[in-house]
């Protein structure tokens, strides 16, 4: 069988109820990803007051980098291919990048929201709108620059940087998000208790109790993988036994949580819930009603009259 005839085959034989199950739970998987953070990405574009805010720009980040991964899956985890270097089917550590750079931005802004509740004067004054861009397009354009550098080295070195590299950076990277989650639960606990009731003070709890929440279920879906990683690692044990991404239950869960992020998203801000009810979702109902008129009556619904008044 050819290579291509072999990328364009799905993940496992469609000949019992169990693969095709699984063939359609990886496509509706990656639909649902694409779907909901399309959805909160646009919600936060559309208002101005979201994008004024630090924290909406590294929720919009994680629903970039979460969309290329809900796209990317529909061949790294759909298909019957196998996404490591030296594989004719390889996206050349691009799809594991995506993944990565949503775990960049959890990281970045548990520490934002980490230097805002501790020192809310000197946080208003250094971390600018434009800085916090600045520090989301630094750890993109350090991501592809790995990917650059790992795709212009032979393939023996770059399996020992990646292998390295990811072994030492998940270590500190968890250390790191899991003393940020105790200290910022210690501060949200106790010293905001502490401060005089405010709006101010109640918008600094919920968007702290939010990325509490949001970095808890992610370190929840990653630990299982980092841990195996880990543990590959030091007894050098080959790690990739699973036929894909898609069949790999360790790699299905940072799948699942990039459709878990904009649902705590949407739950835990009001704002970006009324944006998405109000503006995004209600849009594309209206669209969809008026595509299902005809051309006269959709002429008299965009010039403002009510349904109505068209018998008149």
């Amino acid at each position: 069988m050819s290579n291509s005839s072999w990328v364009l085959a799905p993940l496992l034989p469609l000949t019992s109820f169990g693969n095709v199950m699984m063939f359609l739970f990886s496509i509706l998987l990656a639909a649902t990803i694409i779907f909901l953070n399309v959805s909160v990405s646009l919600s936060i574009l559309l208002n101005k007051s979201l994008r004024g805010e630090n924290r909406f720009m590294y929720m919009l980040s994680t629903c970039f980098s979460d969309v290329c991964s809900g796209v990317s899956y529909y061949y790294a985890g759909v298909l019957d291919v196998k996404d490591n270097f030296g594989s004719p089917t390889t996206t050349f550590y691009i799809v594991p990048t995506f993944l990565g750079l949503s775990f960049m931005a959890v990281l970045a802004a548990q520490a934002d929201r980490y230097h805002a509740v501790v020192a809310p004067f000197k946080y208003t004054r250094r971390m600018t709108r434009n800085r916090t861009v600045l520090v989301i397009v630094a750890y993109w354009v350090y991501a592809f620059l790995i990917v650059a550098v790992n795709n212009l080295v032979p393939i023996g070195t770059a399996k020992q940087i990646t292998s390295f590299g990811s072994f030492v950076a998940n270590i500190i990277t968890v250390v790191i998000m899991i003393g940020l989650n105790i200290r910022l639960f210690i501060i949200a606990r106790f010293q905001l208790g502490r401060e005089p009731p405010s709006e101010d003070r109640d918008n600094k709890r919920a968007s702290v109790y939010l990325i509490l929440v949001v970095a808890a279920f992610f370190l929840s879906a990653w630990l299982p993988i980092f841990c195996h990683v880990t543990v590959c690692h030091l007894i050098g044990y080959k790690c990739d036994n699973y036929r894909n991404e898609g069949t790999d239950p360790l790699r299905i869960l940072p799948r699942v949580n990039a459709c878990l992020t904009p649902i705590l998203y949407i739950r835990g801000c009001a704002a970006l819930r009324d944006t998405l009810l109000n503006r995004v979702w209600k849009f594309c109902r209206c669209r969809q009603h008026i595509g299902r008129l005809g051309p006269s009556h959709t002429q008299f619904v965009r010039r403002g009259l009510k349904v109505g008044e068209m018998s008149k």
